[in-house]
């Protein structure tokens, strides 16, 4: 996969990617905190739509928040 150049822009570099992919049932309350403060959420938010990436935290997001929002589109 290549890399964005504002992928190192994010709050998340350096973090356990854990904290990113929980186990089913697992909490995202820690990634969704550091998302909020994160300065290029919204490109990561887009680019999880835009891969289709169904697992994990994108720019502050679940997997089903995500789908709901493609439901939408």
């Amino acid at each position: 996969m290549l890399k964005a150049a504002w992928w190192g822009l994010a709050a998340c570099v350096g973090m356990d990617p854990a904290l990113f992919y929980p186990p089913q049932g697992g909490s995202v309350r820690e990634a969704k905190r550091i998302c909020t403060s994160c300065p290029i959420r919204v490109n990561c938010l887009a680019y999880g739509l835009a891969y289709g990436e169904v697992y994990g935290i994108w720019g502050g997001t679940t997997e089903d928040e995500r789908r709901r929002m493609r439901k939408a589109a």
